[in-house]
Protein backbone atom coordinates (compact mmCIF):
# COMPACT_ATOMS: atom_id res chain seq x y z
CA UNK A 1 0.00 0.00 0.00
CA UNK A 2 1.44 3.57 -0.89
CA UNK A 3 1.94 6.27 1.85
CA UNK A 4 0.52 9.17 -0.44
CA UNK A 5 -1.40 10.89 2.26
CA UNK A 6 0.72 13.38 3.98
CA UNK A 7 2.29 13.09 7.27
CA UNK A 8 -0.95 13.97 9.62
CA UNK A 9 1.07 16.61 11.50
CA UNK A 10 -0.27 17.28 14.96
CA UNK A 11 2.15 17.61 17.58
CA UNK A 12 3.68 15.15 19.98
CA UNK A 13 1.57 17.05 22.97
CA UNK A 14 -1.46 16.86 21.33
CA UNK A 15 -1.63 13.63 20.30
CA UNK A 16 -0.51 12.47 23.52
CA UNK A 17 -3.38 13.62 25.16
CA UNK A 18 -5.73 12.52 22.55
CA UNK A 19 -4.58 9.37 23.28
CA UNK A 20 -5.45 9.21 27.12
CA UNK A 21 -8.11 7.14 28.80
CA UNK A 22 -10.97 9.01 30.42
CA UNK A 23 -13.44 7.06 32.67
CA UNK A 24 -16.29 10.07 32.74
CA UNK A 25 -17.36 9.31 29.18
CA UNK A 26 -17.84 6.07 29.50
CA UNK A 27 -20.85 6.35 31.95
CA UNK A 28 -22.62 6.28 28.53
CA UNK A 29 -22.42 2.57 28.46
CA UNK A 30 -24.76 2.19 30.83
CA UNK A 31 -26.70 4.82 30.13
CA UNK A 32 -27.31 2.92 26.71
CA UNK A 33 -27.84 0.02 28.17
CA UNK A 34 -30.72 1.14 30.47
CA UNK A 35 -32.28 2.99 27.18
CA UNK A 36 -31.89 -0.27 25.38
CA UNK A 37 -33.80 -2.09 28.24
CA UNK A 38 -36.52 0.72 29.13
CA UNK A 39 -37.19 0.47 24.68
CA UNK A 40 -37.35 -3.41 24.65
CA UNK A 41 -39.79 -3.04 28.25
CA UNK A 42 -42.02 -0.62 25.87
CA UNK A 43 -42.27 -2.91 23.15
CA UNK A 44 -43.21 -5.81 25.09
CA UNK A 45 -45.82 -3.94 27.29
CA UNK A 46 -47.02 -1.59 25.10
CA UNK A 47 -50.49 -2.11 23.18
CA UNK A 48 -50.16 0.17 20.41
CA UNK A 49 -48.43 -1.72 17.13
CA UNK A 50 -47.21 1.48 16.28
CA UNK A 51 -45.65 2.45 19.42
CA UNK A 52 -43.86 -1.74 19.61
CA UNK A 53 -42.61 -0.22 16.01
CA UNK A 54 -41.14 2.66 17.44
CA UNK A 55 -39.61 0.92 20.28
CA UNK A 56 -38.33 -1.21 18.09
CA UNK A 57 -36.52 1.17 15.64
CA UNK A 58 -35.10 2.59 19.01
CA UNK A 59 -33.96 -0.71 19.76
CA UNK A 60 -31.91 -0.42 16.41
CA UNK A 61 -30.48 2.70 16.62
CA UNK A 62 -28.82 2.33 20.25
CA UNK A 63 -27.36 -1.37 18.99
CA UNK A 64 -25.46 0.81 16.69
CA UNK A 65 -24.21 2.88 19.72
CA UNK A 66 -23.55 -0.60 21.31
CA UNK A 67 -21.56 -2.12 18.73
CA UNK A 68 -19.64 1.14 18.32
CA UNK A 69 -17.91 0.91 21.67
CA UNK A 70 -17.77 -2.96 21.05
CA UNK A 71 -15.50 -1.30 17.56
CA UNK A 72 -13.10 0.94 20.30
CA UNK A 73 -12.73 -2.06 21.91
CA UNK A 74 -10.92 -4.01 19.17
CA UNK A 75 -8.13 -1.42 19.11
CA UNK A 76 -8.30 -1.75 23.07
CA UNK A 77 -9.36 1.87 23.17
CA UNK A 78 -12.29 1.81 25.06
CA UNK A 79 -10.92 0.74 28.52
CA UNK A 80 -7.37 1.33 29.48
CA UNK A 81 -7.14 -2.61 30.60
CA UNK A 82 -6.94 -5.09 27.23
CA UNK A 83 -9.20 -7.51 29.34
CA UNK A 84 -12.03 -5.36 30.07
CA UNK A 85 -12.00 -4.43 25.80
CA UNK A 86 -11.77 -8.53 25.65
CA UNK A 87 -14.57 -8.73 28.30
CA UNK A 88 -16.98 -5.98 26.67
CA UNK A 89 -16.58 -7.19 23.12
CA UNK A 90 -17.47 -10.87 23.81
CA UNK A 91 -20.23 -9.31 26.25
CA UNK A 92 -21.78 -7.13 23.89
CA UNK A 93 -21.61 -9.25 20.82
CA UNK A 94 -23.71 -12.30 22.30
CA UNK A 95 -27.26 -10.94 20.89
CA UNK A 96 -25.78 -10.11 17.53
CA UNK A 97 -24.35 -13.95 16.88
CA UNK A 98 -21.19 -12.58 15.94
CA UNK A 99 -17.97 -13.25 17.88
CA UNK A 100 -15.87 -10.93 19.10
CA UNK A 101 -12.54 -12.30 18.10
CA UNK A 102 -13.80 -12.77 14.40
CA UNK A 103 -14.54 -9.10 14.11
CA UNK A 104 -11.60 -7.91 16.01
CA UNK A 105 -9.24 -9.91 13.56
CA UNK A 106 -11.13 -8.86 10.39
CA UNK A 107 -11.49 -5.27 11.38
CA UNK A 108 -7.48 -5.02 12.23
CA UNK A 109 -6.79 -6.27 9.00
CA UNK A 110 -9.22 -3.79 7.51
CA UNK A 111 -7.54 -0.83 9.13
CA UNK A 112 -3.93 -2.62 8.09
CA UNK A 113 -5.00 -3.15 4.30
CA UNK A 114 -7.16 -0.73 3.92
CA UNK A 115 -8.96 -0.20 0.77
CA UNK A 116 -6.68 -2.20 -1.01
CA UNK A 117 -6.69 -5.86 -2.54
CA UNK A 118 -5.88 -7.21 1.09
CA UNK A 119 -8.54 -5.68 2.61
CA UNK A 120 -11.56 -7.94 3.62
CA UNK A 121 -13.89 -5.65 4.19
CA UNK A 122 -12.95 -3.85 0.24
CA UNK A 123 -16.02 -6.59 -1.27
CA UNK A 124 -17.89 -3.21 -2.59
CA UNK A 125 -14.68 -3.62 -5.20
CA UNK A 126 -14.96 -6.09 -8.16
CA UNK A 127 -15.54 -5.80 -11.99
CA UNK A 128 -18.96 -4.72 -11.73
CA UNK A 129 -20.40 -8.08 -12.28
CA UNK A 130 -23.85 -9.85 -12.27
CA UNK A 131 -22.46 -11.36 -8.72
CA UNK A 132 -20.75 -7.80 -7.74
CA UNK A 133 -24.15 -6.61 -8.15
CA UNK A 134 -25.72 -8.83 -5.97
CA UNK A 135 -23.54 -9.16 -2.89
CA UNK A 136 -23.90 -5.42 -2.82
CA UNK A 137 -27.57 -5.27 -3.02
CA UNK A 138 -27.87 -8.50 -0.78
CA UNK A 139 -25.43 -6.50 1.61
CA UNK A 140 -27.84 -3.80 1.90
CA UNK A 141 -31.03 -5.98 2.42
CA UNK A 142 -29.68 -9.13 4.20
CA UNK A 143 -26.24 -7.74 5.45
CA UNK A 144 -26.96 -9.25 9.16
CA UNK A 145 -27.22 -12.61 7.96
CA UNK A 146 -24.32 -12.35 5.04
CA UNK A 147 -22.29 -11.02 8.09
CA UNK A 148 -23.17 -13.77 10.93
CA UNK A 149 -22.03 -15.83 7.96
CA UNK A 150 -19.08 -14.51 7.07
CA UNK A 151 -17.80 -14.04 11.04
CA UNK A 152 -19.20 -17.35 12.09
CA UNK A 153 -17.31 -19.73 9.10
CA UNK A 154 -15.94 -18.65 6.08
CA UNK A 155 -13.34 -15.75 7.44
CA UNK A 156 -12.42 -18.30 10.25
CA UNK A 157 -11.97 -20.86 7.75
CA UNK A 158 -9.71 -18.54 5.79
CA UNK A 159 -7.66 -17.43 8.59
CA UNK A 160 -7.62 -18.36 11.60
CA UNK A 161 -5.19 -20.23 13.61
CA UNK A 162 -5.47 -23.19 16.32
CA UNK A 163 -5.62 -20.33 18.99
CA UNK A 164 -7.82 -18.17 17.59
CA UNK A 165 -10.14 -21.04 16.58
CA UNK A 166 -10.16 -22.15 19.99
CA UNK A 167 -11.57 -18.67 21.03
CA UNK A 168 -13.89 -18.50 18.29
CA UNK A 169 -15.14 -21.74 19.15
CA UNK A 170 -15.92 -20.66 23.12
CA UNK A 171 -17.54 -17.68 22.27
CA UNK A 172 -20.21 -20.15 20.07
CA UNK A 173 -20.03 -22.08 22.88
CA UNK A 174 -21.45 -18.86 25.38
CA UNK A 175 -23.49 -18.31 22.30
CA UNK A 176 -25.66 -21.37 22.42
CA UNK A 177 -25.74 -21.86 26.08
CA UNK A 178 -26.99 -18.12 26.76
CA UNK A 179 -29.26 -17.67 23.83
CA UNK A 180 -30.43 -21.44 23.80
CA UNK A 181 -31.07 -21.08 27.52
CA UNK A 182 -33.17 -18.07 26.81
CA UNK A 183 -34.81 -19.32 23.94
CA UNK A 184 -35.71 -22.65 25.87
CA UNK A 185 -37.70 -20.04 28.97
CA UNK A 186 -39.17 -18.47 26.24
CA UNK A 187 -40.63 -21.18 25.27
CA UNK A 188 -41.41 -23.25 28.31
CA UNK A 189 -43.74 -19.93 29.24
CA UNK A 190 -44.91 -19.51 26.31
CA UNK A 191 -43.86 -16.74 24.87
CA UNK A 192 -41.44 -17.43 22.45
CA UNK A 193 -42.26 -15.35 19.70
CA UNK A 194 -42.81 -12.12 21.33
CA UNK A 195 -38.71 -12.69 22.71
CA UNK A 196 -37.79 -13.58 19.55
CA UNK A 197 -39.53 -10.51 17.64
CA UNK A 198 -38.10 -7.90 20.47
CA UNK A 199 -34.69 -9.87 19.76
CA UNK A 200 -34.38 -10.04 15.90
CA UNK A 201 -36.68 -6.72 14.21
CA UNK A 202 -34.57 -4.62 16.04
CA UNK A 203 -31.02 -6.75 15.01
CA UNK A 204 -32.76 -6.82 11.94
CA UNK A 205 -33.32 -2.56 11.91
CA UNK A 206 -29.63 -2.22 13.17
CA UNK A 207 -28.99 -4.14 10.06
CA UNK A 208 -29.81 -1.69 8.04
CA UNK A 209 -28.34 1.17 9.85
CA UNK A 210 -24.92 -0.38 10.18
CA UNK A 211 -25.11 -0.72 5.72
CA UNK A 212 -26.13 2.77 5.37
CA UNK A 213 -23.25 3.62 7.53
CA UNK A 214 -20.22 0.80 6.68
CA UNK A 215 -20.79 1.99 2.89
CA UNK A 216 -20.58 5.66 3.75
CA UNK A 217 -16.96 5.31 5.38
CA UNK A 218 -15.43 3.62 2.25
CA UNK A 219 -17.57 3.82 -0.59
CA UNK A 220 -15.84 5.84 -3.58
CA UNK A 221 -13.01 6.89 -2.02
CA UNK A 222 -9.34 6.38 -3.54
CA UNK A 223 -8.18 2.93 -3.57
CA UNK A 224 -4.62 1.50 -2.64
CA UNK A 225 -4.15 5.23 -1.33
CA UNK A 226 -3.55 4.82 2.38
CA UNK A 227 -5.63 5.52 5.63
CA UNK A 228 -6.32 9.40 5.12
CA UNK A 229 -7.39 9.19 1.35
CA UNK A 230 -8.89 5.80 1.25
CA UNK A 231 -11.52 6.97 4.21
CA UNK A 232 -14.34 9.35 4.57
CA UNK A 233 -15.74 11.17 7.19
CA UNK A 234 -19.46 12.34 7.60
CA UNK A 235 -20.69 15.25 9.96
CA UNK A 236 -23.89 14.30 9.64
CA UNK A 237 -25.53 15.58 13.00
CA UNK A 238 -25.73 15.81 16.56
CA UNK A 239 -28.29 13.02 17.13
CA UNK A 240 -25.64 10.75 15.09
CA UNK A 241 -22.52 11.87 16.93
CA UNK A 242 -23.85 11.26 20.22
CA UNK A 243 -25.18 7.74 19.62
CA UNK A 244 -22.89 6.68 16.84
CA UNK A 245 -19.96 7.90 19.51
CA UNK A 246 -18.21 9.85 16.55
CA UNK A 247 -17.82 7.11 14.27
CA UNK A 248 -18.43 9.39 11.81
CA UNK A 249 -14.97 10.80 12.23
CA UNK A 250 -13.61 8.18 10.33
CA UNK A 251 -10.70 9.48 8.65
CA UNK A 252 -9.13 10.34 12.16
CA UNK A 253 -9.93 7.04 13.32
CA UNK A 254 -8.45 5.08 10.21
CA UNK A 255 -5.44 7.59 10.89
CA UNK A 256 -4.82 7.37 14.77
CA UNK A 257 -6.95 4.26 15.60
CA UNK A 258 -5.70 4.50 19.36
CA UNK A 259 -7.66 7.62 20.13
CA UNK A 260 -10.89 6.67 21.97
CA UNK A 261 -14.16 7.38 20.83
CA UNK A 262 -14.93 10.82 22.83
CA UNK A 263 -11.73 12.21 21.00
CA UNK A 264 -12.27 11.52 17.84
CA UNK A 265 -14.23 14.99 17.41
CA UNK A 266 -10.67 17.00 18.53
CA UNK A 267 -8.62 14.61 16.34
CA UNK A 268 -10.78 15.58 13.21
CA UNK A 269 -10.28 19.27 14.15
CA UNK A 270 -6.67 18.78 14.76
CA UNK A 271 -6.97 17.56 11.43
CA UNK A 272 -9.11 19.69 9.46
CA UNK A 273 -5.93 21.71 7.78
CA UNK A 274 -4.37 18.41 6.22
CA UNK A 275 -7.66 17.35 4.83
CA UNK A 276 -8.53 19.98 3.07
CA UNK A 277 -4.54 20.29 1.83
CA UNK A 278 -4.55 16.70 0.85
CA UNK A 279 -8.53 16.50 -0.32
CA UNK A 280 -9.78 13.91 1.65
CA UNK A 281 -13.27 13.28 1.38
CA UNK A 282 -15.89 14.89 4.09
CA UNK A 283 -19.48 14.64 3.62
CA UNK A 284 -22.49 16.44 5.14
CA UNK A 285 -24.55 12.96 5.13
CA UNK A 286 -24.86 9.47 5.81
CA UNK A 287 -28.13 9.05 3.61
CA UNK A 288 -26.61 10.91 0.86
CA UNK A 289 -23.54 8.82 0.60
CA UNK A 290 -25.61 5.82 0.87
CA UNK A 291 -28.07 6.74 -1.55
CA UNK A 292 -25.60 7.14 -4.03
CA UNK A 293 -24.01 4.09 -3.49
CA UNK A 294 -27.58 2.56 -3.33
CA UNK A 295 -28.10 3.77 -7.28
CA UNK A 296 -24.28 3.69 -8.50
CA UNK A 297 -24.35 -0.09 -7.40
CA UNK A 298 -20.68 -1.82 -6.62
CA UNK A 299 -17.33 -0.31 -7.04
CA UNK A 300 -14.95 -1.26 -9.98
CA UNK A 301 -11.22 0.59 -10.16
CA UNK A 302 -11.38 1.90 -13.37
CA UNK A 303 -14.48 3.45 -12.28
CA UNK A 304 -12.98 4.60 -9.18
CA UNK A 305 -10.21 5.96 -10.94
CA UNK A 306 -12.75 7.71 -13.49
CA UNK A 307 -14.61 9.43 -10.62
CA UNK A 308 -11.68 10.64 -8.37
CA UNK A 309 -10.37 12.45 -11.35
CA UNK A 310 -13.46 14.23 -11.77
CA UNK A 311 -13.83 14.85 -8.24
CA UNK A 312 -9.80 16.05 -8.80
CA UNK A 313 -10.80 17.87 -12.05
CA UNK A 314 -13.28 19.50 -10.04
CA UNK A 315 -11.22 21.46 -7.66
CA UNK A 316 -8.79 22.32 -10.76
CA UNK A 317 -5.73 24.70 -10.28
CA UNK A 318 -6.59 25.68 -6.37
CA UNK A 319 -4.60 22.50 -5.18
CA UNK A 320 -2.34 23.39 -3.15
CA UNK A 321 1.47 21.84 -3.17
CA UNK A 322 0.86 19.66 -0.47
CA UNK A 323 -1.78 17.91 -2.04
CA UNK A 324 -0.40 14.09 -2.47
CA UNK A 325 0.96 13.06 -6.03
CA UNK A 326 -2.55 11.10 -7.04
CA UNK A 327 -4.32 14.42 -6.89
CA UNK A 328 -1.57 15.74 -9.47
CA UNK A 329 -1.91 13.07 -11.79
CA UNK A 330 -3.54 13.67 -15.31
CA UNK A 331 -6.88 11.86 -16.22
CA UNK A 332 -4.79 9.90 -18.74
CA UNK A 333 -2.18 8.85 -16.28
CA UNK A 334 -4.51 7.77 -13.22
CA UNK A 335 -6.65 5.59 -15.71
CA UNK A 336 -3.52 3.83 -17.53
CA UNK A 337 -2.64 2.77 -13.86
CA UNK A 338 -5.74 1.98 -12.79
CA UNK A 339 -6.18 -0.68 -15.96
CA UNK A 340 -2.88 -1.57 -15.94
CA UNK A 341 -3.13 -2.72 -12.30
CA UNK A 342 -6.81 -4.34 -12.76
CA UNK A 343 -5.98 -7.20 -12.96
CA UNK A 344 -4.00 -7.78 -9.60
CA UNK A 345 -5.44 -5.49 -7.46
CA UNK A 346 -9.08 -7.51 -7.02
CA UNK A 347 -9.71 -7.79 -3.49
CA UNK A 348 -9.54 -11.80 -2.03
Amino acid sequence: MTARAGTHRIPIAELKRLHLHRRLPNLKIPLFYGLLVAAGVGAWTTSSELLRWVFYAAMGYLWMGIVTFMHDCTHNTLFEKRWKNWAFGIFSMIPLLVTFISFKDDHLAHHRFNRSPRDPDAFTMGRRGLLDFVLFYAYILIGGLLTVVQFTFIYPFQHFDRRRWLIHGAELLLRVAVIGGLLALSAHHAVLGRVLAIWLVPAFLFTLLNSVRFLAEHYETPWDEGQLLGTRTILSNSANRFFWNNINYHIGHHVHPGVPWYNLKQLHLALRPELAASGAIVDASYLAVFLGACVRGPESIERNARKQTARIGSRGHDLPDAVPSLLRSSATATAATAVAGATDAMPT
